[in-house]
This record gives structure tokens, sequence and C-alpha cells, in this order.
């Protein structure tokens, strides 16, 4: 073999070794988010995807559009479009690409190429090095280190989950109160035509002497003060509006969508939930990802006993080209190669860390981790049965109202404008009866609102994603906090 043949075979041959010992096998972040896809379908009953190109991004906005075609946006669709169009959820997701990254750097062998050359500047040689340096407790513990990894993809799939059963159930309620608000107005927009006319009419009477000043005045400030509420609830439902719009991730032209003007009926029944306490156990995203996160906790403690006293070991193997240019009688000069096995060893030992305090550390976080689980389930089991009640007393509200409430004030204000018909009745009881009447029917409206709120809210206490979910946020930031350090 010819001395250059020879100098790259020492130079290439800890390239090639290295290259057949990692895995060429790529962790696909796609495939990760398959799990997150099929476990939302199952809960939401809605698709989801994650943009990642262009042609990805095209597919999304054509579904985005066809859903808005219709102009009237209902609740189904507009979380549909939430779920497709929102750049928070979508943020959300790329921390699975990260968790799969993470895992796959986990998966190569910790073996790096040393590559050295030196030259002599007395006897004129020169000694070109290359080696594998392996970490050998990286070796050692790689197993765990991927147990460990695998546990912080499948977390991140479920933060993944609950982030979007977050965004769901954040739509769906954006989308009951802002078709709350505009029924609101409607409500009062009827109510103000009526009071209109009977201004127009007392200033008509007014005029001929057959009613008072203090009765035209009271038709008249009635009808003011409808306006005034009226203008407010056209606010409030615009304001509405838009808070559905950004949960839509929706801008430009895409927002001249309209919402309905009134909301669903209440259902006949309601359903019973006997078991909601451990319906809600065993179905909470949130409960899921703090088992897990314990439990990832756990094997990461394993992993700080495996390295307690040997902090960084190496070893490295290769081989040692040593080149040496004799001079002789003649003047000429004779180059001569000799190869040697190459052999190093590196370790650290820690002389005042015993690594007693990193275990002490890894103890208390084990700790706090398994006492937030347990307050996860107290709390969880709280939440399910608040959940249930809201719903259950929140439909029988709102019965209330529809079969007994309003027939009656309805019934009241027709005998009061019959008798005032016939003098029988002034007309500050005719006020009266309909200023109660319309407070009557904008209380059986929010009773309404507040029964499909309670039903959105004992899904998200059955599943996970509601509005109690911000303390275990927190929690998983401050667990996270703990596995970084």
């Amino acid at each position: 073999m010819s001395p250059p043949v020879l100098k790259a075979a020492v130079l290439f041959a800890p390239l090639l070794l290295a290259g057949c010992l990692s895995d060429d096998d790529e962790f696909l972040p796609q495939d990760g988010f398959q799990t997150v896809s099929l476990r939302s379908r199952s809960i939401t009953g809605k698709d989801t995807a994650w943009v990642q190109d262009r042609r990805q991004a095209a597919a999304v906005d054509a579904k985005v559009r066809a859903l808005l075609a219709g102009r009237t946006v209902g609740a189904d669709a507009a979380v549909q479009v939430a779920l497709l169009n929102n750049k928070g959820l979508q943020a959300s997701y790329a921390d699975i690409g990260v968790a799969v990254a993470d895992l796959w750097q986990e998966s190569l062998p910790p073996m790096n190429v040393r590559l050295g050359m030196s030259y002599g500047t007395v006897d004129f040689t020169r000694t070109v090095e290359g080696l594998v340096v392996s970490n050998v407790m990286a070796l050692i513990t790689r197993e765990r280190r991927l147990d460990v990894a695998t546990r912080q993809v499948e977390a991140a799939q479920l933060e993944a989950v609950l982030r979007t059963l977050e965004v769901a159930s954040q739509t769906r309620r954006a989308w009951v109160e802002a078709v709350a608000a505009w029924e609101n107005v409607s409500l009062l927009n009827r109510a103000k035509v009526a009071a209109d006319a009977a201004a127009e009419l007392a200033a008509g009477l007014g005029g001929t002497g057959a009613m008072t000043k203090a009765d035209q005045a009271r038709e008249q400030v009635f009808y003011a003060e409808l306006a005034g509420r009226t203008a407010s609830a056209r606010l409030e439902a615009r304001l509405a509006k838009e808070r559905l719009v950004r949960l839509m991730g929706l801008y430009g032209k895409d927002i001249d969508f309209e919402v309905p003007n009134a909301l669903p009926r209440l259902p006949r029944t309601v359903a019973k939930r006997e078991g909601i306490e451990a319906e809600a156990l065993r179905n909470r995203v949130d409960v899921q990802l703090a088992k897990l996160r314990l439990e990832a906790l756990a094997r990461s403690y394993g992993l700080t006993k495996a390295t307690r006293f040997v902090s960084d070991l190496e070893l490295g193997a290769g081989v040692e080209a040593e080149e040496e240019v004799e001079e002789k009688e003649d003047g000429g000069k004779e180059r001569k190669t000799t190869f040697a096995p190459a052999i190093e060893a590196g370790i650290t030992i820690p002389i005042f860390d015993s690594g007693q305090a990193r275990l002490r550390k890894a103890e208390f976080e084990y700790l706090r981790a398994a006492n937030l689980l347990a307050e996860r389930g107290v709390n969880v089991r709280s939440e399910a049965r608040s959940a249930y009640q809201a719903y259950r007393s929140g439909f029988d509200i709102a019965r209330h109202y529809q079969n007994s409430v309003l027939p009656l004030r309805t019934t009241l204000e027709k005998e009061a404008v019959l008798t005032y018909n016939g003098m029988i009745t002034s007309t500050f009881e005719l006020i009266t009866d309909t200023r109660e009447r319309i407070e009557a029917n904008i209380a059986a409206l929010e009773a309404r609102k507040n029964f499909w709120l309670a039903d959105e809210g004992l899904t998200s206490a059955v599943y996970g994603g509601g509005e109690g979910d911000e303390a275990e946020q927190a929690e998983v930031e401050t667990a996270e906090a703990g596995d970084d350090d």
C-alpha cells in the first residue's frame, strides 16, 4: 500500500467507523403528531393539522375558506377553523418536533472523531493521529437516556393534545358568548321598537291633552334607556366576536362571517353522569401528563444515581501514523512511516462533589412532582363534580325560565296592554310590566348561555383543556424547570 493511501486510511478510518456506528434512521416529527391528531379527534370530533410547508398551508387555507363560505358560522365550524388555523396552537405543535429531535440525538452513539497532526522541528518527524472517542458513561446510560427521551416525546404529545383541547374549548365558549351577545342585541332592538312606538303615541296624546307630561316623560325616558342599553349591547357583541376571531386565527376578508342571532334550543333531557369522578380521572389528559412526568422523573432519578461518582469517562481508540525523515550520507532524504495503535482514556473524578447533593435534589424534585400529582387528582374530582352540578342546575334554571317565567311575563304584558287601552291601567304600570318582561327575556337568555357554557365545561372537566387547567400549566412549567436543572 502506497504512503498516500495509508495516510488517507489513517485520516478517514475513524470517520468511516463512526459512520458505521451511527444510526441513519431519522425520527420523523410528523409521525409523532399522528398520535396527537388521533387522540384529539377522538375527543373533539374535529381534524387537526401541523403545517410545516407551503403545500400543507395551502391545503389548510382551502379547508378554512370552505368552512367560512356559508357566511354564518356554527359552533362546530368555528372550532374546526380554530384547530386548523390557530397560530398559537401551531407553535405548540413545534414542541413535538423538538422532543423528537432530542430523542434522535440521544439515539446516536456517543462517539466523536478526533484528528491530530504534529510536526517535529528537530528530528523532522510528522505524526498523524486519528481516534474514535467514546464517552463510556454515555454508553452505559444510553438505554436509560433513550427511555427518558422517549417519555419526553410522549409528554410533548400529551401537552399538544391538552393545548388542542384548550383551543377547542375556548373557541366553543367564545362562540356561545358571541351568539348570546347578538341575541341580546336582537331582544333589545325589538323592545326598542315597541318603546319607540309607545313614545310617539305618548307625544301625540300629550299634544291633545289626553296624557300628562309626566306620563309622556316616562315613555320617552324608557325609550332613551333602551337605546343606551342597545348601544352597549352591540359593542359587547362586537367585542365578543373579535375574541372568537382571534381564536379562529382570522384576519382580512375572512372576518366578514356572521354568527347566528340566537343560541340553540335547550335539549329535551340531559344525560346522567353518575361516575363523573372516575370518568374524569380515567380520561383527563392533564392527569395522564402529570403521571408521565412523574415516571420520567423517576427514571431520570435512576440516571442521576448512575452518574453519581463518575461524571465523565472517555475512551478513545484509533491509529497513529508517524512519519520520520532521515538524511542519507549522499545528501538525500529517506521517509519512513510507522503505524501504531493509539488508545486514550480520560476520567473526571469529583473530589469535593460526591454527588450527594444531586441525589437529594432529585429526590426532592420527585417528591414535589408526586405531591402535585396527588393534588391534581383531588382537584380533578372536585372539578368534575362542580362541572356536572353546573350543567344539571343550568339546565333546570334555563328550562324554568323557558317554561314558566317567560310565558307568565308575556301574559302579564298582554293583559296590561288590554287594560291600558281600556283606560284601566296607567302608563307607569304598563312601562313597568314591559320593562320587567324585557328583563325576564334577558335573564332567560343568560340562563341559556350559562347552560351551554356549562355543557362545554362538563366536556373539559372530563377530558381536560378547560379554564381550570391554568394551574396545571404552571405545574408543568415548574416540572420542566426541575427537569432542566
